[in-house]
């Protein structure tokens, strides 16, 4: 029978002392690029997502853009 003691032992991300990600810093040595490509990579996503969501749902993407429309047009520079 083969030995389980592989089950009890925590996951990488779990250990004390280990990085969530690897090759991330706590606010020093390019942290900030780092940070601009998640936030890209984010946006990018939410974009995706927005068309997806429009495609399914014609009806509710009208609607908003019909509502997005109303407010710019009552919006005072």
């Amino acid at each position: 029978m083969p030995d389980r003691t592989f089950r009890n032992d925590p996951s990488p991300r779990t250990r004390p002392g280990a990085d969530p990600e690897p090759g991330l810093t706590n606010g020093t040595d390019g942290s900030d690029a780092e940070r601009r490509r998640r936030r890209a990579r984010f946006l990018r996503d939410l974009a995706e997502a927005r068309e997806l969501r429009d495609r399914v749902q014609p009806r509710r993407a009208k609607t908003a853009r019909l509502r997005h429309a109303m407010r710019m047009r009552t919006f005072r520079w």
